[in-house]
């Protein structure tokens, strides 16, 4: 039987957080908006029916949330790395993880809807 391949997604957790270039950003804080997409191989929980044989979606809100709710940064790049890099590290089924992290509004000198980065990361 061929292997069941699988795409994993955690779609727009949100979070409340103290992250950007500006100080004002920082003292302030905003909304932060996460996507995680990760590719596995899901064919023992697909038989199984056995939460351990595959990725645990509420372990990976809690990382993103560990992470955006961590320390400050300063770039969304820096937040959607760290996420991906812990999911890998926490989830060894997870071959392949993409992160999206959105900023709603933006602090840029004109209407913008969001600002987002999306991070892509494999074993």
């Amino acid at each position: 039987m061929p292997p069941v391949l699988a795409t994993v997604r955690l779609v727009n957790a949100v979070f409340y957080a103290h992250h950007g270039v500006m100080e004002e950003e920082h003292k302030i804080g905003g909304r932060y908006e996460v996507d995680v997409c990760m590719d596995l191989d899901v064919t023992e929980a697909a038989e199984s029916d056995d939460l351990s044989k595959t990725v645990d979606y509420e372990q990976v809100y809690r990382i993103a949330k560990g992470v955006v709710m961590g320390n400050s940064s300063y770039l969304i790049e820096r937040l959607a790395h760290r996420i991906g890099g812990a999911v890998l590290e926490a989830s060894p089924r997870v071959q392949r993880v993409e992160v999206t992290v959105r900023k709603p509004n933006p602090p840029v000198n004109g209407p913008v809807e969001r600002a987002e980065v999306s991070v892509r990361l494999a074993r």
